[in-house]
C-alpha cells in the first residue's frame, strides 16, 4: 500500500499541473527527455501509464560508467513497459564527448563548466531530434526542487528575461522551430519522487552526475537545501511567489518574436546560438 501511495500521489499532482496549465493533450505526441536517473524514470511511467502518446528520448554525454549504467536502466525499463527509445549521443553528434569538448574549449581559451556545455548542446539536440520525430512537445522530469533552484540563480544574477522563461511550461516566445517543453512534475518534491522510484523498484541510480560537483547550480542546490532544513518549506514558498509573479513575467518579456541563428537555423536569442558557439571549436 505504501508504494502504491507514494506513485499514486507524485501521479496526482502531475495530473493537476498537466490539467491546470494544459501542459499536455492525450493524442499529441510527446517525447519525454531521460537521463536514466529517478525524476525522468517516474515522469515517464506516469505519461505512460496515463495514456499518453510517449517516446522517451536520451542524449549520452559518455561520462564513464556513470552515463553506461543509466543508459542500461533505461534500456531496460523502457523495454518493460513498451516505449520506444531514441538514444542519441555528443560522440555520435558532434565527434567527441563532453570531456573532450570540454578539453578542446579549454585549450580555445574558453572558460566554461561542464554542467553549461552539456546543458547547451542537450537543448539544442533534445530540440532537433524532438521537432525531426514530429512531436509537439517535450516533457522533462524538472521538480519542484529544480525549479527553486533556477529561480534563485536567476535572482542572483539579475536575469528577469531568463526568470520568465520558467514555469510549468518553459519559455515566452513560440515559433514553429521551437517544440515547447513541459514540466509535470513542477509541484513535485525531490524526496518524494526519490521515494516513489524507490517504492516501485525502478532500474535507477540515484548518484548524481559526477561532473555537477563544481558547478553554480550544485552550490545554489547545497545552500538552498541547508536552509529548507531549517525552515521547511521555502522551496515550495519560493515557487508559490515564482507563480504569482509568472504572468507578469511573462508579459513583460512576452512580446516580439524569436530570432535564428545565422549558422545553423536554430531559434536563438543570439546571432550564433551557443550550441554553433560551441561546437565551431571542436575541430579547431
Amino acid at each position: 500500500m505504501a508504494e502504491a501511495g507514494k506513485i499514486k500521489e507524485i501521479e496526482q499532482k502531475a495530473r493537476k499541473a498537466i490539467s491546470e496549465y494544459s501542459l499536455l493533450k492525450k493524442r499529441e505526441k510527446v517525447i519525454a527527455a531521460c537521463s536514466g536517473g529517478k525524476d525522468s524514470t517516474v515522469l515517464l511511467y506516469i505519461l505512460k501509464k496515463n495514456g499518453y502518446n510517449v517516446e522517451a528520448a536520451t542524449i549520452d554525454p559518455s561520462i564513464a560508467d556513470s552515463t553506461e549504467k543509466n543508459l542500461d536502466n533505461l534500456k531496460s525499463f523502457c523495454e518493460k513497459h513498451s516505449i520506444k527509445l531514441h538514444i542519441y549521443s555528443y560522440k555520435q553528434e558532434f565527434g567527441h564527448t563532453l570531456y573532450s569538448i570540454r578539453k578542446k574549449l579549454d585549450k580555445n581559451g574558453i572558460g566554461m563548466a561542464y554542467c553549461t556545455i552539456c546543458g547547451i548542446l542537450k537543448r539544442y539536440l533534445l530540440n532537433k531530434k524532438a521537432r525531426d520525430l514530429g512531436a509537439s512537445k517535450i516533457a522533462t522530469g524538472h521538480n519542484l526542487d529544480d525549479e527553486a533552484e533556477s529561480v534563485l540563480m536567476n535572482l542572483f544574477r539579475g536575469s528577469p528575461a531568463l526568470l520568465a522563461r520558467l514555469g510549468p511550461c518553459s519559455g515566452v516566445l513560440s515559433s514553429s522551430a521551437f517544440v515547447p517543453r513541459v514540466k509535470p512534475l513542477y509541484f513535485c518534491m525531490e524526496k518524494d519522487i526519490a521515494q516513489a522510484s524507490k517504492a516501485m523498484g525502478f532500474p535507477v541510480a540515484y548518484e548524481r552526475c559526477p561532473y555537477a560537483k563544481s558547478s553554480y547550480r550544485e552550490i545554489v542546490r547545497n545552500e538552498l537545501e541547508a536552509f529548507e532544513k531549517k525552515h521547511p518549506g521555502s522551496k515550495k514558498a519560493i515557487i508559490d511567489f515564482f507563480i504569482s509573479a509568472m504572468p507578469q513575467l511573462k508579459k513583460s518579456f512576452g512580446s516580439g518574436s524569436l530570432s535564428y541563428c545565422s549558422n545553423c537555423g536554430e531559434p536563438s536569442s543570439r546571432k550564433e546560438c551557443r550550441a554553433c558557439a560551441i561546437i565551431k571549436h571542436l575541430d579547431a
